[in-house]
């Protein structure tokens, strides 16, 4: 069957049944994502980690699939009623649920009418009923009177009807064909119906008389709607016209023609289907319909949550972390361009002379270059505070407003709390505001991804699914940029491909122990490092100052012979990569023949363009072609804001139905789907994503309720 699922992703996913086949090899030998995506290339045909971690997804699935698929047929083996037309029917199933169907009769059942029943005798009443013939010798209504027994409970001929209708009903609702098209029928003519639950203003008052077409509702509702039951706030059901459903059964179960069975038949039909299938069914759509929402939803969060760690570092800057609060003060923390804390402080606002003799010391004395304040409780104040400041002074330094999501879950870590045991929660939440705008990666791989705050309706995701593909994003991020082997966290080191919690913590063991790495090979030396973890993480290490020129770019330690030929090849030498003097080698490799020049050279031509894109530029961070972010001078309120006025501002998050944009009022504007272009728009994520800047128009202000409504739509008078 092995063949078969290489087929199925083959179609699925357009790829070369051979290319899945290598693939998955690949990764049953334990290679990571990162490690195949960036150098088996040429194993792989170019696949990059989304192609691959879609395919990783779908083989899981389809191996959990055939797991059941073998589980079940030797569950109705042991029972001995594994007939060839079940073992077919088992085979043919393509979904989890189509195989629980065919099961369905055959499963060990708790206590039923129909198997109390069944305990009676009624059974054989049951199959006459259901053979339906035009003409019963003896009657079934002496049938039905030959099986009362007051001993095994059926008292009256009525009972007897009544408990074979019960067994009817139940085979109905056991047969995996007639669910499956009521399953079909529910889908294309239900309705989700909402009402409300309760009498009392909710943000959930638009569903409190809703309904909407199940095969249309969108993933964002569907999760709104169940929120809004879970909270108690809603009523839901999924309807359908019953005459569909039961027309449906009956031409499937009752025969045409007169039978004195026909009204025996009938209500069994109407009584599986309203008593038995249907809750079921409703059920089993619900999950359908939130695990597809849920799907979406992780989809869009991993976007987001991508391109807010890919935003540019702002390096070289000193950066002084600004935590506004009231009660406990505003903490300070300096950190250099390194990220070391250089100094920490505690103003109050309200004392407002000491806390600007404060401010202006450390801006001074440090040379802060940009002050990042955080956006939670007393930002507003605190904004209008720095701002004033730097007014005062007359100086370089700007100032950004940065979000506090997750801070506070860094802060109160056991992680932060061994990083700095000197601090308390708040200060330390300072420096993570610092670092967090000096380099977003490194400081926001410490923080859970749910708490980062650019996803939707996370908390309602099943955890085990989000934290895989969640942790699947900051894994590609983190192995997309490499990592200073003599400066990256353990947290930070954690996520390079072969690299585990456990190691990392041993690299940086080691590297307080012996001092820094000379060499990425040395790393080698390190517990938990052996030959398999070396080879899936060496690339994405980076030693600036090591002997080996190679040691601090892209180039896998198993291309380094192939990466000094090629150097040779065109006159080259190590210094001249240091110097970044290859600027031209790639255009170089391209007019030479790069097929012809990898054969060469032993290697593949992917393999071969990837090293000489690495030798124009070693060392260089891809997150510096992004733009980086907006540094304000001066404060702009809400109430400065007016119709038609132009923004920039920085997107920051993307959701199903528009993005947020923060232009710099301590309240993110939204840009409806409709107004994010000229153009139509299938999705948000389309046209925008998180961390870039964008143009805006706005469009309409509520002070009162802090809405602002803006438009990436040209303007008649632009260009």
């Amino acid at each position: 069957m092995a063949q078969n699922i290489f087929e199925i992703l083959a179609k699925e996913l357009f790829l070369t049944k051979d290319q899945v086949e290598k693939t998955v090899a690949l990764m049953d030998e334990g290679n990571t994502i990162p490690f195949i995506s960036r150098y088996r290339k040429e194993v792989t045909g170019s696949l990059d980690d989304t192609q691959l971690r879609k395919l990783e997804e779908r083989l899981k699935y389809l191996r959990n699939i055939e797991a059941r698929r073998v589980e079940v047929k030797n569950l109705i083996a042991a029972q001995e009623k594994l007939t060839p037309e079940i073992e077919r029917a088992i085979e043919n199933a393509v979904t989890i649920t189509e195989i629980d169907d065919i099961y369905r009769p055959f499963r060990p059942k708790r206590k039923t009418r129909a198997s109390v029943a069944r305990e009676r005798g009624l059974e054989p009443l049951a199959e006459a009923l259901m053979a339906q013939h035009k003409i019963y010798e003896p009657s079934l209504d002496d049938r039905a009177a030959a099986l009362v027994d007051p001993e095994k409970g059926v008292n009256t001929p009525e009972e007897a009807f009544a408990g074979a209708m019960d067994i009817i009903a139940e085979d109905i609702s056991d047969n995996a064909d007639y669910r499956k098209g009521i399953r079909a029928l529910t889908v294309a003519h239900g309705m989700m119906e909402t009402k409300k639950a309760k009498d009392e203003p909710s943000v959930y008052e638009q569903y409190y008389d809703h309904s909407e077409p199940v095969k249309k509702i969108p993933g964002h509702r569907v999760l709104a709607i169940n929120r809004g039951e879970k909270e108690e706030f809603l009523k839901v059901s999924v309807t359908v016209p019953t005459d569909i459903v039961l027309n449906y059964l009956f031409s499937l179960v009752v025969k045409a023609g007169e039978s004195p069975a026909k009204k025996y038949v009938s209500a069994a039909v109407t009584d599986s289907y309203e008593r038995l299938i249907a809750p079921s069914v409703e059920r089993e759509i619900r999950n359908d319909l939130f695990d597809t929402a849920s799907e979406g939803a992780i989809v869009l969060f991993s976007d987001n949550l991508q391109h807010l760690l890919m935003q540019a570092p702002i390096k070289g800057k000193t950066v002084l972390g600004f935590d506004p609060g009231y009660a406990h003060g505003c903490k300070l923390a300096v950190c250099d361009k390194t990220g070391k804390v250089l100094d920490t402080a505690v103003i109050y606002l309200h004392r407002e002379n000491q806390a600007k003799d404060i401010m202006k010391r450390l801006i001074t004395r440090w040379g802060v270059d940009v002050v990042a304040i955080g956006n939670g409780t007393a930002s507003r104040e605190s904004e209008k505070f720095v701002a004033a400041i730097l007014r005062e002074m007359n100086v370089k330094t700007k100032y950004i407003i940065v979000s506090e999501a997750g801070a506070s879950v860094y802060s109160a870590s056991k992680l932060a709390a061994d990083e700095f045991p000197e601090f308390d929660v708040m200060q330390r939440s300072a420096v993570s505001i610092a670092r967090r705008l000096q380099d977003p990666l490194a400081e926001l791989v410490k923080i859970d991804p749910k708490a980062i705050g650019v996803g939707q309706y996370q908390h309602d995701m099943k955890p085990a699914r989000l934290d895989e593909a969640l942790s699947g994003v900051v894994e590609d991020c983190v192995n997309r940029v490499g990592v200073d082997l003599n400066t990256a966290s353990h947290s930070l080191l954690s996520y390079i491909s072969g690299v585990n919690a456990v190691s990392a913590k041993n690299i940086v063991k080691y590297r307080e122990e012996n001092g820094e790495f000379r060499t990425r090979a040395e790393v080698l030396k390190v517990p938990r490092i052996g030959a398999k973890a070396y080879e899936q993480c060496a690339g994405f290490l980076r030693v600036p100052g090591s002997a080996e020129v190679m040691d601090n770019t892209g180039v896998h330690p198993e291309s380094y012979a192939a990466a000094h030929a090629l150097l040779k090849r065109f006159g080259y030498t190590e210094e001249d990569v240091r110097a970044g003097k290859l600027a031209g080698i790639s255009a170089q490799v391209a007019k030479q023949g790069a097929a012809k020049l990898a054969a060469e050279l032993g290697i593949g031509e992917p393999t071969l363009v990837d090293i000489a894109a690495e030798l124009e530029k070693p060392g260089r961070d891809l997150r510096d072609d992004f733009a980086p972010p907006l540094l304000s001078e001066d404060v702009l309120e809400m109430t400065d804001l007016k119709p038609g006025q132009v923004l920039s501002g920085t997107v920051r998050n993307v959701i199903d139905f528009g993005a947020f944009v923060d232009i710099g009022v301590h309240q993110d504007g939204l840009v409806h789907i409709s107004e994010l272009s000229d153009k139509f728009v299938k999705h948000p994520r389309d046209v925008v994503s998180v961390g870039d800047i964008v143009r805006v128009r706005v469009l309409s202000v509520d002070v009162a309720k802090k809405r602002i409504a803006l438009s990436m739509k040209t303007m008649k008078n632009e260009g």
